[in-house]
């Protein structure tokens, strides 16, 4: 079966779109020759991945994993994370959420502010705005390092509300209850006081455009957890009404994508650019973002040590779901249904399928429409760092 690539999706909470139409002809050939004259890192190993952002964060002027430390360390978190000791010894997910703060092993966090940050320094000042009166440091403005700062705790904000728990279903071996809720109280504040001081930071950028794409990202964030892909308990579910492989990319675009995208977007309209640098932005953001998620949701079937994060939502499930007959997918997930155990028979199941080979070629074309979206900026270090951070994600054995 041949994988068509999807086009942009429409629905109600994004309004404006990309339009492909313009990097169609790009796809193959300008991509390709975007590649050549750039030194493109090894083969999507770890290693290379931190090789290319650690380049990169040489490039902005400092590593940014430290983007979101002034507002991490402030009193406010400061009181918090000593309250948080009173979760030690419990099963509470903010625990973990709190240990990836700085560097969640994968460098998705700063991963994040450094492609906003790169792109902008990639698109450069604007030489006909009268944008000058900020002085640029490290070839980004310092509105557009804010912005980069922004999103990092927006999504770290996001990430601290995803571990609130449902009681109802706590377990002896998670924990007291009364721990667990204290839990979920420190979850609910902390991420609220997150988003307040990043509300607050927006204000201060004093560029209205900016907060209303901003806040609508915040906002496709929130739908994201109103589609019925998750259980009461957090846990991944496929709804009766599922469409397969195109409700990833609509799930995948509201949870990640659309932060990335518009924030992209919004700092070529900081610096005054033209509306095609602020498309082919957006463009590089959404698909950067399904780079991200099919890269991860692919490494569970090739790679042993990661089988325990194996998602029933991921896109070579979703893509078996559009594969097979009903009754076929019925037993995947009868066999999900039998937990951990039952693994390396759903892994199994889809690796004979041959959905794998469909993922990577997926994968692979969605890099080559976000590395031909950067085709309207000019040759520099930051463009090659962008299109090495690409490659090294989006390359899987």
């Amino acid at each position: 079966m041949k994988i068509k690539l999807q086009g942009p999706l429409t629905f109600a909470s994004s309004h404006q779109y990309c339009n492909y139409s313009a990097l169609k002809k790009h796809t193959n050939s300008s991509a390709s020759s975007q590649c050549r004259g750039y030194r493109i890192l090894g083969l999507g190993s770890q290693k290379s991945v931190s090789k290319a952002v650690s380049d990169a964060e040489k490039i902005v002027g400092y590593p940014t994993s430290f983007l979101s430390l002034r507002c991490l360390l402030s009193d406010e978190m400061s009181n918090i994370a000593l309250h948080m000791r009173k979760l030690v010894g419990t099963k509470h997910p903010l625990l973990k959420t709190a240990r990836g703060m700085v560097f969640d092993g994968n460098h998705n966090l700063q991963m994040k502010g450094l492609f906003v940050m790169l792109i902008s320094k990639a698109a450069g000042p604007n030489p006909k705005d009268s944008f000058g009166e900020e002085e640029m440091v490290s070839g980004v403005y310092p509105s557009q390092r804010s912005l980069a700062e922004i999103m990092e705790v927006i999504h770290t904000a996001n990430l601290i509300h995803k571990g609130v728990v449902n009681l109802e279903s706590v377990l002896p071996e998670h924990g007291p209850v009364a721990d667990m809720e204290f839990g979920n109280k420190m979850a609910v504040l902390s991420g609220d006081y997150l988003l307040a001081s990043a509300c607050t930071g927006l204000a201060k950028l004093g560029h209205p455009k900016v907060v209303e794409e901003v806040a609508s990202s915040i906002a496709d964030m929130m739908i994201a957890e109103f589609t019925n892909f998750t259980d009461l308990d957090g846990n991944a579910k496929i709804p009766e009404e599922c469409k397969g492989f195109s409700d990833w990319l609509k799930q995948t675009y509201l949870s990640f994508g659309s932060l990335l995208a518009k924030s992209c977007r919004s700092a070529m309209r900081l610096a005054g650019h033209s509306e095609q640098f602020k498309a082919m932005a957006f463009a590089f953001g959404e698909n950067v973002s399904y780079v991200q998620q099919l890269s991860k949701d692919i490494k569970p079937f090739i790679e042993y040590d990661e089988l325990s994060s194996l998602n029933l939502t991921s896109a070579p499930i979703l893509l078996y779901k559009d594969m097979v007959s009903a009754k076929e997918f019925e037993k995947l997930e009868h066999l999900w249904q039998g937990g951990p155990s039952n693994y390396h028979k759903i892994v199994t199941l889809v690796l004979e399928s041959g959905v794998i080979s469909h993922c990577k070629e997926l994968l692979t074309q969605y890099r080559e429409k976000a590395v031909a979206s950067l085709e309207c900026y000019s040759d520099s270090e930051a463009k090659s760092a962008l299109i090495n951070m690409v490659t090294a994600v989006s390359t899987v054995r």
